[in-house]
């Protein structure tokens, strides 16, 4: 099947890629300074109370007291430490997170204006590479990114840190298996691992979208979302209440930024695939085709802020329980389900 976003478009070369990935580290990045704003927003309306509102107006200046205090902060490494890969470790997060957005689309194709100097009529498309198997690379890349928080408990020689490093091995690794486990069926109906086929097959409308034909495996993978992105109430690798940080215990300054910068553009991500796989994705011919899917983003990322201040933690027991006694049977049997439509 093809996969070019739009008919006729410009070839696209290699300074529009690189042209796309700063784009894509800027703004993502300034999307997760500015999600950590409407996280405590929607946290206080939702508990009755205000949030931030003493750094500019509405608090909105809070975004850069907080960066500029991340910045200045002393970057301490603990004496007893493997020095090397605690340095590399929230690298490895913050990393993987923005490289698997490179195969997802993040804002349309555009073509810069012949009046800009050097880059001139240079076109940029809406996704840095075009994979034929972009979900795999994403899920595989988040899948990579584990290893950032597992090198982190492990590296600081804190028992915290430790416990953290040990609940990261076991929370990431059984999700992982039901986040492609659930993602299997719908890849089944459509017949492609591309995301630009995903969005050709709902192109229909309404009617189309996977979510209906696939219901279980959208709430599955919704589920497994918040495990993979440490969220609220699977967010055991940092609890405070149990176990300080976790593997963010001895961080500091922008080392520790580095964690929850990573962590905000897996949300985003997760939101992405959801709103592409399950909701019809985007018309890249309309010019609303790209609100509607910011629209979608919008709705997920406010979900998991929204399960955060409505529900509790959950124990580590509770976590494996529902991993591999209902996610998991679920997961294989709706494959199998799937699989008896597709063959009938």
């Amino acid at each position: 099947m093809e996969t070019t976003l739009v008919e006729n478009l410009p070839q696209v070369t290699a300074v529009g890629v690189i042209i796309k990935a700063v784009i894509i580290l800027a703004v993502i990045s300034a999307i997760a300074g500015f999600g950590t704003f409407v996280e405590r927003k929607v946290l206080a309306f939702m508990q009755r109370r205000l949030g931030p509102m003493h750094v500019g107006p509405y608090g909105l200046l809070q975004i850069a007291a907080d960066g500029i205090k991340l910045f200045t902060k002393e970057d301490i490494i603990p004496q007893n430490a493997n020095k090397l890969i605690f340095m590399i470790a929230p690298v490895i997060t913050a990393a993987t997170a923005f490289i698997a957005l490179s195969s997802v689309p993040v804002f349309p194709d555009f073509i810069i204006p012949e009046f800009i100097p050097l880059l001139g009529g240079t076109f940029v498309p809406s996704i840095a590479s075009d994979l034929n198997i972009g979900i795999l690379f994403v899920l595989g890349m988040m899948a990579a990114g584990l290893y950032g928080p597992l090198l982190a408990g492990m590296s600081q020689a804190n028992k915290w840190g430790i416990i953290g490093a040990a609940r990261t091995a076991v929370q990431f690794l059984s999700y992982e298996v039901v986040t492609g486990l659930s993602i299997l069926a719908p890849i089944m109906l459509v017949g492609s691992l591309s995301f630009v086929d995903f969005n050709n097959y709902q192109a229909a409308g309404i009617g189309s979208w996977m979510v209906w034909q696939q219901p279980v495996a959208f709430v599955l993978f919704l589920i497994a979302g918040f495990a993979e992105t440490n969220r609220t109430p699977f967010d055991l690798l940092e609890h405070e209440a149990e176990v300080v940080s976790g593997y963010a215990t001895e961080y500091s300054g922008m080392r520790w930024g580095m964690f929850f910068i990573g962590e905000y553009a897996n949300m985003i991500t997760i939101s992405v695939i959801a709103a592409i796989v399950f909701l019809g994705g985007y018309d890249p011919e309309a010019t609303l085709g790209w609100l509607t899917i910011i629209l979608k983003i919008g709705f997920f990322f406010f979900l998991m802020l929204w399960v955060r201040a409505a529900w509790p933690h959950v124990r580590p027991d509770q976590l494996m329980w529902l991993c591999w006694k209902v996610l998991m049977p679920l997961a294989v049997v709706n494959i199998l389900i799937t699989a008896i439509v597709v063959m009938v």
